[in-house]
């Protein structure tokens, strides 16, 4: 059970420190100080309101205590000295809580200015916890954004990392129906498959091919040699023959002009 609980508590840690943003912390830290430093201001309003109040009975108390004692100098002045005892007697008892009171005023405003200065500390200490707070979020945020670009450029990002593994698997994709198309053309070409449209030929067959168009062409060409050395002796044979034939002429008119003659 203790390790179970060990294993609780290590992953909840995790956890949490996983979905903890020190910026949050730090705002929620700051928040905290603001209200301990308003509930301290509002201690420093309840005592300065309790003094001044005790300020007021003591001026009411010592505005009863000097109409005594005019009470009491106007008794004797008519020969009231029982009246006179009364109203001293009534004094007194009221500069004794005229002194009580003067004891707690002492007091309260002793700790008004306690809690006056731990109010201007508290005050100072959560401006610079502040300032120091900015500065570090603003650290936080710039170092946040300097390892996403790093993990980006380096390709270790989870964003960048799933698109490198697209490109992967397409690369991957676009080898193996290279290799495939390759395959089916060598197995076509050597005739291990048939080629039902009969497009396909394998290398004896192109062979063949090629040797009965090349002999196509070299029996043409002796047929066109054969026609033209044909045209050319019977060309030759024409123009010997029209001069054999003129030269008879010439032999047949002669003697005519000799019987003549």
């Amino acid at each position: 059970m203790k390790r179970m609980g060990m294993i609780f508590r290590a992953k909840a840690n995790k956890a949490l420190d996983r979905a903890e943003d020190p910026r949050e912390t730090l705002d929620y830290s700051y928040q905290k100080q603001l209200e301990l430093l308003q509930k301290v201001r509002r201690g420093v309003a309840d005592v300065a309101t309790s003094r001044k109040r005790l300020e007021l009975q003591l001026n009411q108390l010592q505005g009863q205590s000097s109409k005594l004692e005019d009470q009491g100098r106007k008794a004797l002045a008519l020969d009231r000295e029982d009246l006179a005892r009364e109203a001293l007697s009534r004094r007194a008892a009221l500069q004794q809580q005229v002194t009580d009171l003067e004891t707690q005023h002492t007091t309260l405003q002793g700790e008004e200015e306690k809690l006056t200065l731990a109010a201007q500390r508290l005050q100072a200490k959560v401006d610079a916890f502040r300032t120091k707070k900015e500065t570090i979020k603003a650290t936080y945020t710039a170092a946040q954004a300097q390892t996403r670009i790093g993990e980006a450029f380096s390709g270790i990002s989870e964003e960048m990392g799933d698109v490198g593994l697209a490109i992967q698997r397409a690369e991957d994709k676009t080898q193996q129906l290279q290799a495939r198309a390759g395959a089916i053309d060598e197995l076509l070409a050597s005739g291990a498959l048939d080629d039902p449209t009969g497009t396909a030929k394998d290398d004896i067959a192109a062979e063949l091919d090629r040797i009965s168009g090349g002999s196509d062409v070299e029996l043409e060409l002796q047929r066109m040699k054969a026609e033209l050395a044909g045209g050319s002796s019977s060309s030759q044979q024409a123009i010997e023959g029209g001069a054999q034939d003129g030269s008879q002429q010439s032999q047949q008119s002669s003697p005519h002009k000799f019987d003549k003659q």
